[in-house]
């Protein structure tokens, strides 16, 4: 197609990514399995002691048996309960707040969280405004009750219907390809991402300045420069890695995340603000102490 790198690192800032070419019909869960398999032995517990399983995703396996089923079924895991979340490239914070919910609720006491995606499955690759800026990827992280003041602190989600037909993906017809009207999402991210922020550290009686690091959604390296600069935070305390992924969709901010925990850029007592958008126009934000 009539693009080059320099074009794409211009626009996107992104300079790899990664594909699962003749991806097989499980790729989301396997992807999703492998994710979680590396967060539980992060963690030293046993899989058989997770009762929640949500993968966030929008390209599944299947319509059902859900993509985090088959995760949990990978894992041996059994007695508890799986499901899905549809939330395009939000999926990960909108998944964050329904874990918090669940256990603060005495639900859930053990919730493995995964943002899972393949989205090359859905893309036209002969769109130039798509087909360059997304990947595939996995990430997942594992919640449960504490007795200190650390971990999610405020969770703010959002639905923006009227901007549905900016960013879509078809479940049925001919084209099922992924669409997006790229400008009208760009509006959309530098606004309402650093909004979102804004009001999750509103809801504790924070300001931008507790802010310890910020992790975005890693769409584009223009969006993150734009949310980090709305909110007056330096590029020391952004953390960007788009340029090595691309958009993996609801996989971004655990990606992001454990880079940022594996760098040391995460220290005890820090606040961390996360924040995302995607198709819907769904968007969110969550505060955390680590």
């Amino acid at each position: 197609m009539d693009t080059s790198d320099e074009w794409i690192t211009q626009r996107t800032g992104i300079k790899e990514r990664r594909i699962w070419e003749n991806a097989p019909d499980d790729a989301a869960s396997e992807l999703g399995f492998l994710a979680a398999k590396n967060a539980i032995e992060k963690v030293q517990i046993l899989a058989s002691s997770i009762d929640t399983v949500i993968c966030a995703t929008f390209t599944p396996d299947n319509f059902f048996p859900s993509t985090a089923a088959l995760i949990a079924g990978k894992l041996g895991i059994k007695g508890g309960f799986a499901f899905d979340l549809s939330a395009a490239c939000a999926g990960f914070t909108f998944g964050l707040s329904i874990a918090d919910s669940l256990i603060r609720s005495g639900q859930s006491k053990r919730v493995l969280l995964v943002g899972s995606e393949v989205v090359s499955r859905s893309l036209d690759w002969n769109d130039r405004g798509t087909c360059i800026l997304f990947g595939d990827g996995a990430g997942a992280v594992i919640l449960e009750a504490s007795d200190d003041d650390k971990g999610i602190l405020s969770c703010v989600n959002y639905t923006d219907p009227n901007g549905a037909q900016s960013l879509y993906l078809r479940s049925w017809g001919e084209k099922r390809f992924l669409v997006m009207e790229g400008q009208k999402i760009y509006k959309y991210a530098c606004k309402l991402m650093p909004e979102m922020v804004e009001q999750a550290l509103a809801k504790i009686n924070m300001g931008v300045a507790d802010i310890d690091l910020l992790i975005p959604h890693q769409a584009n390296a223009r969006i993150i420069e734009s949310v980090g600069e709305r909110l007056g935070l330096g590029a020391e305390k952004v953390v960007v890695n788009v340029q090595k992924y691309g958009n993996t969709s609801s996989a971004t901010i655990p990606l992001a995340l454990e880079e940022a925990w594996d760098g040391k850029r995460i220290k005890d007592g820090d606040i961390v603000a996360m924040t995302s958008l995607g198709g819907g126009i769904t968007a969110g934000a969550i505060i955390m102490r680590f």
